[in-house]
């Protein structure tokens, strides 16, 4: 039986996209760079947002200048971080159906952590996470399994009785790297073809389905 549910936020939780390209297509504005489609955003999300402004831009730039971009990103996002931002439909309803149940929930997100945090404040207030883990210092990203090792001690459930719900390979692999089972959800970022080899579900009620099972 399951007891602690481990969530991946952007792209399975909740739906960030357009305003994370929105942010990094002003830091590239503010440049006279090129911009980048939502399409083109899609592939380079998931690895942290200092990650994603360098991806966007042109090859070979300094760390220096990488740093100010990723200045300008945050200031913008931040002000603007939940204009089209929601949750997926059926989410907020699992979520508070499995907080009734007694099931421990954690966030385990590459997004940094005041992003992180505000995200979750502002769509999910009622629950009570046992961990908001956002990239933060002391924490490499995930794939590392850090973030999954820290959950486990701060809710004291062993690694058999927890599972981490993602849409990325990286999401799979952290579980992998920490021992615990997983599912990939398609309605995220990743093409089903990416998650091949993994268990993957396509709607949150098949979701639903296999984590109440698990919990019974």
């Amino acid at each position: 039986m399951k007891k602690l549910i481990l969530w991946d936020l952007d792209g399975t939780l909740i739906d960030t996209l357009e305003d994370l390209a929105a942010a990094v297509n002003h830091a590239l504005t503010l440049r006279g760079l090129p911009l980048h489609t939502i399409d083109e955003y899609r592939r380079m999300v998931g690895h942290g947002v200092r990650n994603l402004v360098q991806q966007a831009l042109p090859a070979g730039v300094d760390d220096v200048y990488v740093d100010e971009c990723l200045k300008d990103f945050k200031e913008y996002y931040s002000a603007h971080i939940d204009v089209k931002t929601r949750p997926y439909p059926g989410i907020s309803d699992l979520i508070t159906d499995l907080d009734k149940r007694g099931v421990k929930m954690a966030i385990v997100s590459n997004k940094f952590q005041e992003g992180t945090e505000y995200l979750i404040k502002e769509f999910f207030p009622e629950i009570d996470f046992v961990a908001i883990m956002g990239n933060r210092e002391g924490f490499p990203l995930k794939p590392s399994p850090e973030i999954v090792e820290h959950v486990l001690r701060m809710s004291d459930i062993p690694k058999v009785d927890a599972i981490l719900v993602g849409d990325s390979p990286t999401d799979m692999k952290t579980a992998a790297n920490g021992g615990i089972d997983s599912i990939a959800v398609s309605w995220g970022y990743r093409t089903k073809e990416e998650l091949a080899g993994n268990r993957i579900v396509d709607s949150v009620e098949e979701l639903r389905g296999i984590l109440t099972s698990s919990l019974d």
